[in-house]
């Protein structure tokens, strides 16, 4: 026997494995139907038909390898996003993306800064690069409107000569909160052109709040401006793992001395390019999330519960008291929600917005 994590190299000595939460495959096996999935943020409408139809026909050429560029899908992401094909590069998932950014452009040389509440991958990916991590409070719990949200003024504040990656995500996960266009012009400006700024943007089709669009239009002003999306949340194809980024070419032909070859594969790229082309699809999940999730959150308030607010397809529930009994109660019956303790968050779960039957199972499952 060996001692292999002594002989690992002193960045991943430090790392924890990624947190998926429960053995859901062993989950399916022991409640069948019954299991209502409420802790991945997944969509419960399913892909788009087209994207199901693609995936069919593309099958019979499984034998070959896909295209190494995605060129078919990333010429249809810049018309859609009407950016240049060059500012694109495809990755297996937004995490592998989040990943390679550190990997090019941070290292033990320099600092890595997010907000104490943003997606677990944020600090994973500092680690692994081998970057001192700059964790930032988020915003008072008792905030009048953005409780646990990232602070901008603060993370500005965090910004040192050695930091070369700023990590925001809006709206955020865990927490559903976010900041409007105007706050992430005015932290651009104040950040140094040699810090990168990455805003992950996974939840981007699910966003209606006012004042709130993308960070992409702010990409021709700053180029040191990276986003990041994925196919996982609204357009339904998590089980297949396609994620972009959108960034100057300069920065996404940093990207491609790093990328792994043939990282996206055929099935996924067939079936992306054909859920992107059918954005009647994308909106009608957008309409049922929004009426959903006021609904799922309006029952919740009226248990007494905590909700804060959401531009996501999940909310964030606080139930004012160590929440791992509750959990272990709802996984007991067949309700799988995410619990927060793993951020710092003992008191609340993550809870998907799931079809109408799960969300009501949710709520009668609730000790």
């Amino acid at each position: 026997m060996i001692d292999a994590g002594a002989l690992a190299n002193a960045a991943t000595r430090a790392l924890r494995a990624y947190d998926p939460g429960h053995d859901l495959p062993a989950l399916r096996k022991r409640f069948g139907a019954n299991l209502a999935e409420l802790g991945s943020n997944e969509n419960p409408l399913g892909a788009s038909p087209r994207a199901i139809a693609a995936i069919q026909a593309a099958l019979p050429e499984v034998f070959r390898y896909p295209d190494p560029k995605g060129l078919a899908l990333k010429a249809a992401l810049a018309r859609h996003l009407e950016v240049g094909i060059g500012q694109i590069t495809l990755g297996n998932g937004s995490h592998e993306l989040l990943m390679l950014i550190a990997q090019c452009f941070a290292d033990a040389s320099t600092s890595v800064a997010f907000s104490e509440f943003g997606f677990a991958v944020f600090p994973i990916a500092t680690a692994a690069a081998g970057a001192r991590a700059v964790r930032v409070p988020a915003m008072a719990r008792d905030h009048a409107t953005m409780p646990l949200g990232h602070d901008l003024e603060a993370i500005a504040q965090a910004i040192r000569p050695d930091t070369r990656l700023v990590y925001l995500a809006n709206p955020n996960n865990p927490t559903g909160t976010w900041f409007d266009d105007a706050a992430l012009e005015n932290f651009l400006a104040r950040v140094p052109a040699t810090t990168l700024v990455v805003v992950d943007e996974a939840y981007a089709e699910f966003v209606t709040a006012a004042g709130l669009s993308t960070a992409l239009r702010l990409l021709p002003r700053f180029p040191n401006l990276i986003v990041t999306r994925t196919f996982s949340k609204a357009y339904a194809l998590a089980g297949l793992r396609v994620g972009y980024a959108i960034s100057t070419p300069q920065v996404a032909a940093v990207f491609e001395r790093l990328r792994e070859s043939f990282n996206v594969n055929a099935l996924a790229l067939a079936a992306a390019e054909a859920a992107l082309a059918d954005q009647a699809h994308v909106a009608k999940g957008r309409e049922w999330n929004l009426t959903e999730r006021q609904w799922l959150g309006a029952q919740l308030h009226a248990r007494g519960l905590r909700v804060l607010p959401s531009q996501t397809n999940f909310v964030l529930v606080d139930f004012a008291r160590d929440a791992a009994a509750i959990e272990s109660t709802l996984f007991e019956r067949g309700v799988i929600a995410r619990p927060m303790g793993g951020y710092g968050l003992p008191e609340f779960l993550r809870v998907s917005v799931g079809s109408r039957a799960e969300n009501e199972r949710l709520l009668a499952a609730l000790p």
